[in-house]
């Protein structure tokens, strides 16, 4: 089936209060796991292309994986450029056909983060494509300067829910991926691992009561980091520290029934692939096959989106609402 838009996926998933799994590909192994596991379950999927995985694989390389998976399954699939940098990139993955395209201005100032996802918002609706937008900073629960007098902070890294209201309005853009104690890589807490789920209600509300309706929230930096496999990857070989954690699979569920449409999960495959193949190159050091470790990698990243898909963002079985 031809490639899907997010405005109808989220529309189901508000509806059934599930999330969809967004899943980062940069290779044929990854994108076979992910695409499989997805059909297997009957979920829809959307699959995140990232500027360094455009460097890294070649855009046309991506483009033509991308159509063979499409031409392999029935299930509805969006594409989703994921940390778009600027406008120039945004447009050039509009132009190629992605159905969804993310414009990451977090790191600049309120007024110029609006700017630059309204130009994009301008030039990708009129081309049937989506836009998600970004407020607040991934950076970890460790540095918002915390609640002051009773209401959210404005001082602090994490999404203010009148700033999310003033942001979609001003903006345009689609969706919005919030801050709210997430972060990316595999080192996501110091101390009590949780989001801030209150702060994330807030959110909701607020845009509900501004006349947003249902809008769909985007959760960043939602990869749970689970202890085995960083226990693995130590285990032949590897050297994670210690401290590694992630976003807690509750924290996601419930996230998930507040109103985070879309969960990116990034990192929770890169650990599943790296702990199949250090395994499968400690137990058999003669072996130089790149099929017999690839091939298990694979296999363990499905098992693990299987996971997601039907126990944690519960959209297994939706693909074709």
């Amino acid at each position: 089936m031809p490639l899907t838009h997010t405005r109808d996926l989220f529309a189901k998933a508000l509806k059934e209060k599930y999330a969809l799994g967004a899943f980062n590909v940069n290779n044929m192994e990854l994108l076979q796991a992910i695409v499989e596991a997805c059909e297997e379950e009957k979920a829809p999927v959307m699959l995140q292309i990232s500027k360094g995985a455009r460097q890294y694989a070649n855009p046309v390389y991506l483009k033509k994986l991308i159509e063979a998976a499409i031409s392999l399954t029935n299930i509805p699939i969006a594409v989703h450029l994921d940390h778009g940098d600027s406008f120039e990139l945004c447009k050039e993955c509009i132009d190629e056909g992605f159905t969804s395209v993310m414009i990451d201005g977090s790191h600049l100032p309120f007024d110029k983060n609006v700017e630059v996802c309204r130009r994009v918002v301008e030039y990708a609706h009129k081309h049937n494509c989506v836009v998600e937008g970004e407020l607040g900073q991934l950076v970890g629960a460790q540095f918002d300067e915390g609640e002051a007098g009773g209401g959210f902070s404005k001082g602090g890294h994490y999404t203010h829910p009148e700033e999310a209201v003033a942001f979609v309005k001003a903006s345009g853009v689609d969706s919005l991926a919030v801050a709210i104690g997430n972060s990316h890589g595999a080192y996501k807490f110091r101390g009590a691992q949780h989001l801030d789920l209150d702060r994330l209600k807030a959110i909701k509300k607020t845009l509900l009561d501004a006349g947003l309706g249902d809008y769909p929230l985007v959760l960043h930096g939602a990869s749970s980091v689970p202890k085995e496999l960083a226990e693995e990857i130590n285990r032949y070989g590897g050297k994670l520290g210690e401290d590694t954690a992630g976003v807690p699979e509750a924290d996601i569920e419930v996230a998930r029934r507040v109103g985070c449409t879309k969960v990116n999960i990034d990192t929770d495959l890169r650990l599943a692939m790296t702990a199949a193949i250090r395994k499968a190159l400690f137990e058999n050091p003669k072996e130089f096959d790149p099929r017999k470790y690839l091939g298990p990698a694979r296999a363990r990243v499905k098992e693990l989106v299987r996971h997601k898909v039907k126990n944690v963002l519960c959209c297994a079985g939706h693909a074709f609402d």
